[in-house]
């Protein structure tokens, strides 16, 4: 059965993880806390309301998502690229009766699962510390959301980690495409703020359909079903395309 495999890889990481969660935690809420800070606070004075909602509540959305997609997909790429290039456990884990497809879906499902602690644990600390607060139903809504983007930047890194053989090139890849594709979906500001000879393509991302969903359920309330479905469509076939080129890969 392929999920006895997926899961016993799955088992092992979170075993991993268990053993430096402390640590792994204070990392991961430390620079969204700081950003947080310096700019949700520290310059909330000098913005006033965006979309009506005072700045501080604007970001914080954007901010717990950045962390679970960003932790998911560095998570994938890294933790794949480790176990590929250096340990060399991969190689393991073929000698076993485990299948090619077995292993990717595990990797798939552990930076999945990082994302998910990572952004809770955000998520958490901005809602003891903050006056946000949300209706326990946005909640339901927001994973809608959380959950397929979460998937989607996993199934990115595992992309990333079958394709890239050096580290200094996954670097590279995450600093002139990933976190741009994160900041220019609004994380910072409203999409209004674009031209309207670019906002077309903005919206167009499913980075966008992401933190502009997330937000709105969350701040406002209004659920958008059709950014729900791009972002759980693009999440869909990111997971075929990742499966597909890290079999090709280990078949060559």
């Amino acid at each position: 059965m392929i999920l006895q495999g997926t899961l016993a890889i799955w088992q092992r990481d979170m075993l991993i993880l268990r053993r430096s969660i402390i640590s792994e935690l204070v990392a991961v809420v430390a620079y969204p806390l700081t950003i947080y800070l310096a700019f949700g606070i520290g310059m909330q004075s000098y913005i006033g309301l965006v979309d009506g909602a005072p700045y501080s509540l604007f970001i914080a959305p954007g901010l717990i998502t950045m962390t679970a997609v960003s932790a998911a997909y560095n998570e994938s790429v890294w933790s794949l690229w480790f176990h590929r290039r250096v340990q060399f456990t991969i190689e393991s884990y073929r000698v076993t009766p485990i299948s090619v497809s077995e292993i990717v879906i595990a990797k798939i499902l552990t930076g999945f699962t990082h994302g998910i602690i990572k952004g809770c644990a955000v998520g958490l600390v901005i809602f003891a510390i903050t006056p946000f607060r949300f209706p326990l139903e946005h909640l339901f809504y927001y994973l809608l959301f959380l959950i397929p983007g979460s998937a989607l930047f996993s199934c990115a890194g595992i992309i990333s980690g079958t394709v890239m053989d050096k580290p200094e090139t996954i670097g590279k890849v995450e600093a002139v495409l990933v976190m741009p594709l994160i900041f220019m979906s609004g994380l910072f500001f409203p999409l209004s703020s674009y031209p309207p000879s670019v906002i077309s393509w903005v919206r167009a991302l499913p980075t966008t359909a992401l933190f502009e969903g997330a937000r709105r359920i969350l701040v406002a309330g209004e659920m958008q079903p059709i950014s729900a479905l791009q972002v759980s469509v693009s999440a869909a076939l990111a997971f075929i395309a990742a499966v597909a080129i890290f079999r090709k890969k280990m078949a060559e």
